[in-house]
C-alpha cells in the first residue's frame, strides 16, 4: 500500500510523515510530529529528490515505487546528507542499482562518512550553476553551504520555476494531507513551529540563510517544495519576509515576553505582577513562560519573535537558576541580537542572579537593558511596587521608540 499524492502532473510526492517521534534531532520535542518529503519527477528521465529517515522505511519504498509504476530511477538527488533525509539511501540505491546520484562534493564525502565509501563513490558532484535536462524540465543547482550542514544544496525547476529548498523553508509538524500550505490556515496552526523550526536549527547561520535569500530573489519562484513541512505555491513573498526577519535577528512583533524561572513562586508572581503592569499601560500580546516548564526550544523562539524580553530569575548556588541560565546560553549559541532586557533578579541572602544575567546579555551583540533592575529578597515586599511599575514603564517607553 502506498501513499502519494500528485503535485503537478508530472510532479509527485513520495515522502511520509513520522506522529510517533517525540524528540526531533533528540532535542526538540515535536508533538506534532514531522514529516520527511521527498519528490519524484515523471519526465523522460526519472529523478527522485533526496530519500528519507528509516522510520518510514515502509511507506517510503512503497511511495516510490508507485510513482515510478515500472520505470526505471534515472536520478537521485541528495540536497542535504543528513539521517533524516539521507538514512534510506543505501536501500533506495541497492533497489535501483542503475541510478545515477547527483550531490555537492562535501556530501559526496559525507556520504562516505555515513555510509562508506563504496556508496560515495556513486555520487557524481555538481557545482553552482550546473544544469540537468531531464527531457522537458531544466533543473539548476545552486549550493547553499551552512543551511545549516556544509555539504547542502538546493535545486531549481527553471521549466516550473520549482525550488527544491533543502531544510530552508521547512517547518516542524506531519503533514495530515492536505500538502500545500494555502490548504489550512498556517498562520494560526503552523507559524509557531515554522519560526521554532528556522531559529532553533539554522538560527546561528543568519548571514548563510540571507546568502541563500539573495540567490532566491534573483529567481522566478512559484513554488517551494522543502525537506519538511508544506509546499508552497502561494504568499511565497510572506515566507521569505518571516525568513529575513529570523535571519536578521530583527523582530517580528513589537511586543514582550515575560520569561521567569521560579523555586517558591516568588519570582514568578513578580514576573506576573510586571505582565499585569505591561498590560495595564496597553501593551497588547503579552506571552509569560515559566522557564522550568517550558522547552527551551519554545522560548528561543519567542525571544526571536518579540522586540522585548523581561525576564525574571533566582539566585541558586550561588549562581543562576538553572534553567535561565540555559535558556541564556541557548540564545547565545544561537546568535540572537538587537533585543531590549528589563531584569528582575531574587535572592535571599547574597543576590547574585541579576548581575549574571546581564553579563550574559552583554555576550550577545546589541543588547540595552532598560530600566532598573529590581531585586527581590526571598518576596517581593508592598513597598516595591513603585520600582516595578518604574520597570513597567521603562519598558512601555522602549517600545514606543
Amino acid at each position: 500500500m502506498h501513499n502519494t499524492q500528485k503535485i503537478a502532473d508530472d510532479l509527485i510526492y513520495v515522502g511520509a510523515s513520522d506522529r510517533k517521534l517525540s524528540l526531533f534531532e533528540n532535542i526538540y520535542p515535536v508533538p506534532q510530529g514531522v514529516s520527511y518529503n521527498s519528490y519524484l519527477l515523471i519526465d523522460d528521465k526519472t529523478v527522485l529528490f533526496d530519500a528519507a529517515d528509516a522510520a518510514v522505511n515502509d511507506l517510503f519504498l512503497a511511495n516510490v515505487e508507485a510513482a515510478l509504476g515500472g520505470r526505471k530511477l534515472d536520478y537521485v538527488v541528495v540536497h542535504h546528507v543528513e539521517p533524516d533525509h539521507a538514512a534510506l539511501l543505501p536501500v533506495l540505491l541497492n533497489l535501483y542499482p542503475e541510478s545515477r546520484v547527483l550531490a555537492s562534493a562535501k556530501a559526496a564525502q559525507m556520504v562516505g562518512q555515513f555510509f562508506g565509501q563504496q556508496l560515495a563513490q556513486r555520487i557524481t558532484p555538481v557545482k553552482e550553476g550546473d544544469t540537468l535536462d531531464t527531457g522537458h524540465h531544466s533543473l539548476v543547482f545552486t549550493m547553499a553551504p551552512m543551511v545549516h550542514w556544509p555539504e547542502v544544496m538546493m535545486t531549481f525547476d527553471a521549466t516550473t520555476g520549482t525550488l527544491f529548498s533543502a531544510d530552508a523553508f521547512g517547518t516542524f509538524g506531519a503533514l495530515n494531507g492536505n500538502l500545500f500550505a494555502d490548504q489550512f490556515d498556517f498562520q494560526h496552526e503552523q507559524l509557531a513551529e515554522a519560526r521554532r523550526y528556522l531559529v532553533n536549527i539554522v538560527g546561528k547561520y543568519g548571514v548563510q540563510v540571507q546568502n541563500v535569500l539573495k540567490k532566491a530573489a534573483t529567481l522566478d519562484i512559484k513554488m517551494i517544495c522543502p525537506l519538511h513541512g508544506p509546499v508552497w505555491r502561494n504568499d511565497i513573498d510572506w515566507l521569505i519576509d518571516k525568513y529575513n526577519h529570523w535571519s536578521t535577528y530583527e523582530p517580528e512583533d513589537r511586543g514582550v515576553v515575560v520569561i521567569y524561572g521560579s523555586i517558591y513562586g516568588h519570582t514568578e508572581l513578580a514576573a506576573c505582577r510586571m505582565a499585569s503592569l505591561l498590560a495595564d499601560r496597553g501593551v497588547k500580546g503579552i506571552k509569560v513562560y515559566d522557564a522550568s516548564h517550558t522547552d527551551v526550544s519554545t522560548l528561543l523562539a519567542e525571544c526571536f519573535r518579540v522586540s522585548h524580553i523581561v525576564l525574571a530569575a533566582p539566585t541558586y548556588n550561588n549562581g543562576l537558576f538553572t534553567p535561565v541560565e540555559n535558556l541564556l546560553a541557548d540564545l547565545k549559541a544561537h546568535g540572537l541580537q538587537r533585543r531590549k532586557w528589563a531584569l528582575i533578579e531574587n535572592g535571599s541572602w547574597a543576590p547574585q542572579s541579576g548581575k549574571l544575567m546581564r553579563a550574559a546579555i552583554e555576550e550577545m551583540k546589541d543588547m540595552t537593558v532598560v530600566g532598573d533592575m529590581l531585586t527581590l529578597k526571598s518576596a517581593m515586599s508592598d513597598t516595591q511596587d513603585a520600582a516595578l511599575a518604574a520597570l513597567a514603564d521603562a519598558v512601555v517607553a522602549s517600545l514606543a521608540e
